[in-house]
């Protein structure tokens, strides 16, 4: 006897095993071709996790309560099943021919399925044809050869459906739909009872797949009368519910009373989802797929916990037998008990004794402003969201689960008003205690159009995208209410939304992004703020949901997990440590990140009546636990995802108090656990709290939730946040030292208290809400920060601390600072010196411009560069685990305007001592312009140090500059004159407006990625203090911004800047010791090749260089100063008439250029000689009148040959053949100052260089001694001193007293090459860019680095000269005459500074010539490996 059309065989449907095929094939085909059915391929290559195990005996189970899915032989399916009239099978057939799959992964016996074509059928199948079904499926198992019906276990899937949804519908239409369904149901399974030994048997719901389009099933529905009921929360309690019902109905049948038979209820309840997970794991179709996958998942559930919801989308993790628990599951094994105790009544919560605050009183007058408001000046209360402030189940009885559905509006936490506070804590409640006319609470139980919703206008299941709606409808209801005055009225809306996102989040991404979620809210506060007057808004930030986890898989709290699974699918299916779980804590931070950031933006407190305050205490929520540490459901609703009337009540409490709280200083976490305790607003502060009132002063607010260390400690400056850092302390001048900070306008006195605690960058006095500062904001992430200073002093104070910034300090005094606070860093028991993370702030230069005027070479832009390099050089290499904030100065135009726009209140009367270069040079004065052009060379140096990477070579250290200050914008009064209510009463340094401004641009610098930063401070602005991101929660470095310092263009020519006056006078001085660089005509040089310009511009390949003279350091005239750098065309802007100077290559253009290749001291004479003829024949010079200017620089080449020849290349040869050279010009030259120029240290520059020339090295090819002799070697050691010999000898001879006999004769040695060094590149190798193609030469660029340091050498006294040159490249490095000295200084006029020179030349002997220590001047190495020769100095004349 063949089957029914509406009997489906499972059993029937196996394809790969043992046996022969069954008689019922499809279109009379004789075997099913699996490769027919994608379904079983892609189920085939599915990544299936179980592990088959089978009894160890191979034995079947005895019960069916410990039956196996390895116990299975035959599987089988009737009911509301469809086959196709064609060979390929219908959906259900394929579906759960592919569940006959996961059966065959524990047992591959199980025999081949066949089945006969059948036709389509109703959904709602008939007892009659369930029993006819259930007849033939015996009668085939009995024939069936293969099948030892008596002993082999059976599995029966008994399909059914509703012919609509009403299994949805209310408890009592349920109960008679359940009880309906089983009548049909009985003759069946009394049936299978009856016939069949060892079998399970599945009651398989499909109801809801009735409809589904996209289902994978073959069912039709019916319209449903209760379709209202379709909602995600009433749709969810009532699957619940109807699962209830038939569990307890079979569990009490007698279908489960025997050990051979067993019914299981196997819901299908359907879960929409459009993400695409399951389907790219199978890379196929997942429906039929994931319809078998979804029953066996729902079978490895224990009964009475089945929760598995079916989405053909969700992605799925294939549930296995347990260790535990290998069987399938029965109610007996479950040990399955009714889940539906009696509802019992919970406790009230509400105050036992009456709110008593001592001011309830409105404000005298209603206020205009909403940062004046006063609790009882509140009218109307309003409330947005979703089934939390519905009061969704907030008046449920303890498991009255049905009662979820039900809105206790009058019992929500921010809007209900039932009662009063003895009984009802809500927050309406509150607020009738101060105003008891308050209207626009809800009452009673109700939808939001409900008469008792008023203005709560949340809707159950709301998500942020409905937040806009409700906002409308809100707003609708207030301006149409005749009880409220709409424009007078003062309001609070609540506004709380965002679970239902998070529980859905993982869906749809894109949908439920962070970006969206805070987009729906701001068009909700959009439409708020513009339509709504006088309204107080709280938006409540969305509670840490991940906390839900932990109730649902407690086992000891009963929770209607069902229920629980289909309300938030995506917090609760995925395990804690997931990648899912992890992007859902990502998720959550981002939603309440995007909260702040919002209301940070302070878009809504542009008018005086209307504020949004975010109100945190929902952000941290930790699971209310008993004594016993299980999670307590008294604070939920029966579904255990709701509040209850307990949880209402402390919401309203911790609701409350925030609204009374600073901001900045609300609580983001309560305790539920806690007694209720309602604050009272304070005497002081009569105000409910927003961002305006909550400021004091000169306070800030900081907005960042995540105030967290690292979880270890960084070991890398990249990754340091700002709760890492465990030191701070500053460096600079009076601006750091906090100089007149709270000086009044009369105390101008007043200016030299140092009021430190105050100071932008290191002070620490009270708290950032009252006084903004550095350290403040720091100790909101870490409040044991130490190093900040306290009250006033100078930096010798014990409360001083690390501020060792000293008024009137200039760069110069930044190394001495430095060295004080690594000594005070490392004395402190407080510090871990080696382990601390430190903040070093430092700004230094504003004292340096203020008296530039008065010494512009002792305030140069190169000595302001070589002061801060080498302080900053000290804490790289003596400070560890640092980062440097490197600040700008101030910008003296900024001085300039405030002191100059107001003369009335300014002293102008003191400015030459306060300020004097800043505030005496004239409007479009040549001084001004100089100033302009040093200020801007000062800022370029801080750029150039900072991005030369010196510091960045160190894991644990960096220099960050902060470019906040590099243009301030000073507001302006409406009279036009500047705004002086930043600065202190000598109109220049900034009060504590200023520093409060310069603490937040700074702080916002800090948090800025490198190539982001901020470079404008505008002081009237309003700077909100900047939050770490989670992308980016350390303070920025060149590392971790992933940024790449700006390639510097490239150079065009070596020429420079020209910042001096010219200082033209009409007459001439008659004595050399009064010559000015104007006063020059006549220029001149002696020398070798390095004279001649050898090797100044390449050659051709394989010719021998050329010379080029007119690049000539010391003589060269070739073009202008502005792309040439040579000494006659720095003394060109003095005086353009000059003449002597050589131009061009040849020996006609060559001038007073006498050098010749190869020459030694030994031609000196000779070349003395020639160039007076020279002098003498030329028409242009007027020998007697003319001043002339000699450069003679010879000693190269006697080195050279020295170890050949000592006694003709001795030292005693050298200096006695320069003295004859100087006596000719002596004897013959009226007004003369002669340069002599200390050979430079060639043995080292041979060492420097040696092996890195294209060409064979100069210096070894053309000197042979440098060829002969080996490294250290005797021979190299014995010229190296005869090489400081050479220097020596010449420091002697220029002293000699008959040349000082002459009023207008002067020889003055320039020692910039005493201790020769050689350049580097930024790698920090030698920087061949200065040099020839021979190494030995110069390049252009180095004749042009000699010009400079031979010009310097000239404007700065003899005992107090360089004596190294300084190879960084800077279009700003050439000194000027000044107003005290503005002559060429001899000895004779060096005079004056002989306590200085005797003083300095000491320190720079020590500095200078320190071969372990790169110098820090000039960021290069020396190449001296022992201590020069220091030559004792001469004694000035009297």
């Amino acid at each position: 006897m063949g089957l029914r059309p509406h009997l489906f065989l499972l059993g029937l449907l196996l394809l790969l095993g043992p046996g022969p095929t069954q008689a019922h094939t499809f279109l009379g085909k004789n075997t099913l071709d699996e490769q027919l059915w994608p379904e079983l391929r892609s189920l085939r290559a599915f990544p299936f996790p179980c592990k088959p195990k089978k009894s160890e005996s191979n034995v079947p189970a005895m019960s069916v309560h410990t039956l196996k899915p390895s116990d299975i032989k035959f599987v089988a399916a009737i009911g509301n099943v469809k086959s196709n009239d064609t060979w390929k099978p219908s959906s259900e057939e394929a579906a759960f021919l592919s569940f006959s799959e996961i059966i065959r992964h524990f047992n591959p016996s199980v025999l081949k399925p066949v089945c006969i074509p059948g036709k389509e059928v109703v959904p709602q199948i008939s007892a009659e044809d369930l029993w006819i079904q259930a007849e033939e499926l015996v009668e085939n198992m009995k024939n069936n050869q293969q099948l030892d019906f008596q002993n082999d276990w059976k599995l029966i899937n008994v399909l059914f459906s509703n012919a609509n949804l009403c299994h949805l519908c209310p408890s009592a239409q349920q109960d008679k739909l359940v009880t309906d369904n089983m009548s049909k149901l009985t003759r069946m399974l009394d049936y299978l009872l009856q016939e069949v030994p060892k079998v399970f048997v599945n009651i398989v719901d499909l109801s809801e797949a009735v409809g589904h389009q996209g289902n994978g099933l073959s069912l039709e529905a019916e319209p449903c009368k209760c379709s209202e009921m379709t909602s995600k929360l009433p749709r969810t309690v009532m699957q619940w519910s109807y699962q209830e019902n038939w569990e307890g109905l079979l569990n009490s049948s007698k279908y489960n009373q025997e050990d051979s038979f067993a019914v299981v209820f196997q819901p299908f309840f359907y879960e929409t989802s459009s993400s695409p997970h399951l389907k790219e794991l199978l890379h196929q179709d997942p429906t039929t797929l994931s319809v078998s996958l979804n029953l066996w998942n729902i079978m490895m559930q224990p009964a009475g916990q089945k929760i598995e919801l079916f989405s053909t989308n969700v992605k799925r993790f294939i549930k296995c037998p347990s260790q535990e628990m290998p069987y399938l599951f029965t109610y007996r094994n479950s040990n399955y008990l009714p889940r539906l105790p009696e509802p019992t009544e919970k406790l009230e919560l509400g105050l036992t004794m009456p709110l008593q605050c001592p001011n309830k009183d409105p404000s005298d007058k209603i206020p205009t402003s909403v940062h004046r408001l006063r609790v009882a000046d509140i009218k109307v209360v309003a409330a947005l969201g979703d089934s939390i402030t519905a009061g969704n189940g907030a008046g449920a009885k303890t498991g009255d689960i049905l009662d979820v559905l039900t809105e206790y509006r009058g019992l929500s936490w921010s809007i209900g008003g039932d009662e009063d506070l003895s009984s009802v804590i809500t927050l309406p409640n509150i607020l009738r205690e101060f105003n008891p006319s308050l209207k626009g609470f809800s009452v009673g139980t109700g939808k939001q159009n409900s008469a008792g919703a008023f203005f709560n206008q949340a809707v159950s299941g709301a998500q942020s995208r409905d937040l806009p709606g409700e906002a409308m409808m809100l707003v609708n209801l207030m301006k149409n209410h005749t009880g409220i005055n709409f424009k007078e009225d003062w309001k609070i809306i609540t506004v709380f939304i965002g679970g239902n996102d998070l529980c859905d989040f993982c869906k749809d991404m894109d949908v439920y992004s962070p970006e969206n979620y805070i987009s729906h809210i701001k068009r909700a506060l959009d439409f708020l703020h513009a339509e709504v007057p006088r309204a107080f808004v709280n938006l409540v930030n969305v509670l840490e949901i991940s906390s839900l986890q932990e109730l649902y898989n407690d086992n000891r709290v009963y929770c209607p997990r069902l229920i629980l699974m289909n309300l938030c699918l995506c917090v609760l299916n995925f395990k804690e440590g997931s990648e899912e779980y992890t992007k859902l804590i990502e998720i959550n931070k981002k939603y309440q990140e995007k909260i702040h950031e919002l209301v940070n933006t302070r878009r809504y407190d542009t008018k005086d009546d209307f504020t949004v305050v975010v109100q945190p205490f929902f952000e941290n929520v930790n699971i209310p636990k008993t004594e016993e540490g299980v999670p307590d459901s008294s604070y939920f609703a029966p579904d255990c995802f709701h509040f209850s009337k307990k949880t209402h009540g402390h919401a309203a409490t911790a609701l409350w108090n925030n609204m009374l709280e600073p901001i900045g200083q609300k609580a983001t976490q309560h305790d539920f656990q806690s007694d209720i305790n309602i604050t009272c607003p304070s005497q002081v502060e009569l105000y409910l709290s927003t961002f305006k009132n909550s400021v004091k002063g000169n306070g800030s607010l900081l907005p960042c939730t995540d105030l967290a260390s690292s979880p270890t400690q960084p070991t890398s400056v990249h990754a340091v946040r700002p709760a890492d850092i465990q030191v701070v302390a500053a460096l600079g001048d009076s601006l750091t030292a906090g100089s007149g900070i709270r000086s009044k306008p009369s105390e101008l006195p007043n200016l030299t208290t140092q009021y430190r605690g105050l100071s932008y960058s290191s002070g620490g006095d009270g708290i950032l809400e009252y006084v903004t500062t550095l350290p403040n904001i720091l100790r909101k992430f870490n409040q044991h920060l130490k190093g900040y200073a306290l009250g006033t002093g100078d930096a010798t104070d014990t409360k001083a601390f690390f501020n060792q910034a000293v008024p009137g300090a200039k760069a110069k005094d930044l190394v001495g600072q430095v060295w004080t606070l690594v000594q005070r860093m490392k004395e402190n028991d407080k510090v871990n010196f080696k382990a601390d993370w430190k903040i070093i702030t430092v700004m230094i230069g504003g004292s340096d411009l203020c008296d530039y005027c008065t010494d512009s070479n002792l305030y140069s832009a190169v000595n302001f560069y070589e002061h801060l390099c080498n302080a900053l050089d000290i804490l790289h290499r003596e400070v560890p685990r640092t980062l440097v904030n490197l600040v700008d100065f101030m910008n003296p135009a900024i001085i300039r305007q405030a002191f100059l726009g107001n003369p009335n209140k300014c002293p102008v009367k003191q400015s030459s001592s306060l300020c004097n270069c800043v505030l005496s040079p004239l409007e479009n004065s040549e001084e001004l312009a100089k100033l302009k052009a040093v200020t801007k060379a000062y800022q370029n140096s801080l750029r150039e140090l900072v991005e030369s990477g010196r510091y960045d070579i160190r894991e644990n250290f960096s220099v960050v500059l902060q470019p906040f200050f590099s243009n301030i914008q000073l507001p302006t009064l409406q009279d036009g004159h500047p705004d002086l209510s930043f600065f202190a009463p000598d109109c220049i340094h900034p009060n504590q407006n200023f520093h409060s401004q310069l603490s937040r641009a700074l702080w916002v610098n800090m948090l800025e990625p490198l190539g982001k930063k901020t470079d404008t401070l505008d002081l009237a602005a309003n700077i909100s203090l900047s939050c770490p991101t989670k992308d980016v929660p350390f303070l920025t470095t060149l590392k971790n911004s992933n940024y790449t310092y700006p390639t510097k263009p490239a150079i065009e020519n070596w020429g420079s800047d020209f910042l001096c006056a010219a200082n033209n006078l009409s007459t001439v001085p008659t004595s050399v010791h009064e010559l000015r660089p104007s006063d020059i005509k006549v220029v001149a040089a002696l020398g070798d090749s390095l004279t001649t310009a050898v090797g100044a511009c390449p050659s051709k390949p394989n010719e021998k260089l050329g010379s080029w003279r007119g690049l000539s350091w010391s003589i060269g005239g070739d073009g202008v100063l502005e792309n040439h750098t040579t000494l006659p065309n720095i003394l060109k802007m003095f005086n353009p008439e000059i003449i002597g100077f050589s131009t061009g290559t040849e020996k006609e253009t060559a001038g007073l250029n006498v050098a010749v290749e190869g020459a030694k001291a030994e031609d000196m004479p000779a070349q003395a000689k020639a160039l007076v003829e020279l002098m003498k024949m030329d028409p242009k010079i007027n020998l007697e009148k003319d001043w002339k200017l000699i450069t003679l620089f010879i000693g190269s080449n006697d080195l050279c040959h020295h170890c050949y020849k000592p006694r003709n290349y001795s030292v005693m040869e050298y200096v006695q053949h320069i003295q004859q050279a100087l006596d000719i010009f002596y004897e013959q030259l009226p007004r003369v100052f002669i340069n002599v120029v200390e050979v430079m240290e060639l043995t080292g520059l041979h060492q420097g260089l040696g092996g890195r020339c294209r060409m064979p090295l100069g210096a070894q090819s053309e000197c042979t001694c440098f060829r002969d002799s080996p490294e250290n070697s005797p021979e190299l050691l014995e010229l190296k001193k005869v090489n400081k010999d050479f220097q020596s000898g010449i420091f002697q001879l220029s002293n000699q007293q008959h040349y000082l006999e002459r009023e207008d004769f002067a020889v003055v040695v320039q020692p910039f090459f005493r201790n020769t060094i050689v350049p580097l590149n930024h790698r920090e190798a030698a920087d061949l860019t200065f040099f020839s193609e021979d190494c030995f030469h110069f390049s252009e660029r180095g004749h042009a680095e000699m010009a400079i340091a031979l010009w310097n050498n000239m404007l700065e006294p003899v005992g107090n000269k360089t004596t190294s040159n300084n190879f960084t490249y800077s279009r700003t490095k050439l000194k000027c005459p000044s107003l005290e000295s503005p002559y060429l200084f001899t000895l004779k006029n060096s005079q004056p500074q002989k306590e200085q020179q005797q003083q300095t030349e000491t320190k720079k002997t020590v500095e200078a010539i320190n071969w372990a220590v790169p110098l820090a001047a000039i960021c290069g190495f020396l190449v001296w490996e022992q201590e020069p020769f220091v030559l004792a100095q001469p004694e000035l004349p009297k």
